[in-house]
């Protein structure tokens, strides 16, 4: 599974929902959540349910519900009242977890449901930031979404561009992330017309070590993923430092060099998630 680009896509707008996997995202998810007004809950849920019933997607598929306890549980019966729609979909987002009950509470929801699906969850606020660990650690959590946005709304931070005000927040989502070898994906450039500013955010996102990002328009994904795959000569150096070190463990020899740098274990995993990251997406294949 590759995750460089997530794109949200409106639970109400089915011609939004039936394009979203034609757009090169990775991961799409059909947000039932914040993107859609209280009074059309019910007819977003519908529109989700009939989509996903007759959808042939080659990304995964998600559908972000509300919280249990807040209308997770009237979503799930939306989405998964038909079988069609329940076989569609690949995974749910948990929206402000808090806890790691929390996406234990969604994952008993739809396996009551008969649906055995795997959570991403978004950590959004303080508590969610707070328990990070807890929350990827969770049996059910496969991912953990950072939302800057909500973050700073919910403690009372002022977004600026350089981001210092949830920059903390942001790698200790990550760390957390990585400990329990879930996968990270960056909060979101609210900015979709500015390429340039999504593009330099996306670069930084990569060098604290998430998997990839968020997206909300289409014009997105494209950076989102160039950015997220290696480049051929990055995969040459990795492969290079691989073949020197099978090469120095059939010899007995702790250490070798390449391209004339000393490699030591850090850059073998470096090496090692550069080729990992090259065959999720597909490169040299």
């Amino acid at each position: 599974m590759v995750r460089r680009s997530v794109l949200f896509s409106p639970g109400d707008r089915p011609e939004l929902l039936r394009t979203a996997p034609t757009t090169g995202a990775d991961t799409v998810v059909f947000d039932l959540e914040d993107a859609v007004a209280p009074g059309r809950k019910a007819e977003a849920g519908a529109s989700v349910r009939e989509v996903l019933a007759d959808l042939d997607a080659d990304c995964e598929v998600c559908v972000r519900v509300r919280p249990p306890g807040g209308g997770a549980a009237d979503d799930l019966d939306a989405v998964l009242a038909d079988g069609d729609a329940r076989s569609g979909l690949d995974a749910l987002v948990l929206p402000k977890a808090e806890s790691a009950d929390d996406g234990a509470d969604l994952a008993d929801l739809a396996a009551e449901r008969d649906a055995d699906l795997p959570i991403l969850a978004l950590v959004e606020t303080a508590a969610g930031v707070l328990h990070a660990e807890a929350i990827a650690a969770a049996d059910a959590t496969d991912a953990l979404l950072f939302g800057a946005e909500d973050l700073a709304a919910d403690i009372g931070a002022t977004r600026t561009d350089d981001g210092t005000e949830v920059l903390h927040a942001r790698e200790h989502v990550v760390l957390a992330a990585a400990a329990a070898g879930v996968d990270a994906v960056d909060t979101l450039h609210t900015d979709f017309e500015d390429e340039t500013g999504l593009r330099a955010e996306t670069e930084f996102a990569l060098e604290l070590g998430y998997d990839g990002k968020l997206a909300i328009h289409p014009s997105q994904v494209g950076p989102i993923n160039e950015t997220f795959t290696p480049d051929p000569e990055r995969v040459e150096w990795a492969e290079r430092v691989l073949a020197a070190k099978a090469d120095a463990d059939a010899e007995g020899r702790g250490v070798f060099a390449v391209d004339g740098e000393m490699v030591d274990a850090p850059l073998v995993a470096q090496a090692r998630r550069v080729m990992a990251r090259a065959r999720a997406a597909g490169v040299g294949e």
